[in-house]
């Protein structure tokens, strides 16, 4: 029973983690159609946000959870603007130009903090399901990630802002007749979903190692995630979430992580032929 306590807690844990991951690339991705392939490396500079804002004695959870989102929204909003506001429409280009990004960050990063790999101390304890010893951070992490989704939905189907939002994706002509600017509403959802990724990146911080080159391990995840999902950012992202989640934690926990890892891509394979359009674009078509 006590296993079984351990494996479900692990299972939700892993089901947060990459919704928090991939939220941001399906906002960016979901409404703008942008292929955001330095996803990954939002995600980095949130890490060490965390990281050199703790050092600095910034207090880890306003480091978490402020600091790194703001810093990556920021950047987010001038990549935008100097950057994807030029690629609109252009898959190709954005995706060259976005990969680009990916490697310079990294090497901007890398000459600055050095190839080590840092991280900041775990703020939370332990506690303890029967014989097995696990992380209260994990009831924080999954935590976070049904409000991050609650928030979202509230600010994309009842605030004003989020039907401008809408509806502008939807259709940026009649949006700029009725006095909506879309290129503002394109730059403010950027930012808004690198600041997602910022956030991803402030949690993963203590526990995970932060390196450089860390944003390569979740940027696959979160595009398949994404894909697999379809066209609704929240339900779509949540129901792949907890799909590929499961089966990655299932698969791990009966032989390796590594096999947990293939069994996620396989389950992928299957759905994307399955469901082309993914989840939502089968199913629950008019949820958000």
């Amino acid at each position: 029973m006590a296993l079984t306590g351990l494996l479900t807690f692990n299972i939700l844990n892993s089901i947060a983690l990459l919704l928090l991951l991939s939220l941001g690339l399906g906002v960016i991705y979901g409404m703008m159609k942008v292929i955001n392939l330095a996803h990954g490396e939002f995600v980095m500079l949130g890490a060490y946000t965390t990281v050199v804002c703790a050092d600095a004695g910034l207090n880890i959870w306003l480091a978490m959870l402020v600091a790194a989102p703001l810093v990556c929204g920021l950047v987010g909003l001038v990549v935008e603007r100097g950057l994807i506001r030029f690629l609109y429409g252009r898959m190709i280009d954005t995706m060259l130009a976005t990969w680009g990004l990916s490697l310079a960050m990294i090497g901007l990063v890398t000459t600055i903090f050095g190839n080590t790999v840092r991280g900041v101390s775990n703020p939370l304890g332990g506690f303890t399901i029967g014989p097995y010893q696990t992380s209260l951070y994990g009831v924080f992490v999954i935590l976070l990630a049904v409000a991050v989704c609650a928030l979202l939905w509230l600010a994309l189907r009842r605030l004003r802002f989020g039907l401008i939002l809408r509806a502008t994706m939807q259709n940026p002509d009649m949006a700029a007749a009725l006095g909506v600017s879309p290129p503002r509403i394109y730059m403010a959802t950027f930012a808004i979903g690198a600041a997602l990724a910022g956030l991803a990146g402030g949690v993963l911080a203590p526990i995970s190692g932060v390196s450089p080159g860390m944003g390569a391990a979740f940027i696959a995840k979160a595009f398949i995630t994404v894909l697999g999902g379809g066209p609704a950012i929240i339900t779509g992202t949540g129901l792949a979430s907890g799909l590929f989640g499961s089966v990655s934690e299932l698969a791990s926990f009966q032989t390796t992580p590594v096999f947990g890892q293939v069994a996620l891509l396989l389950v992928a394979i299957v759905m994307i032929r399955l469901l082309p359009n993914g989840i939502t674009g089968r199913f629950l078509r008019r949820s958000v």
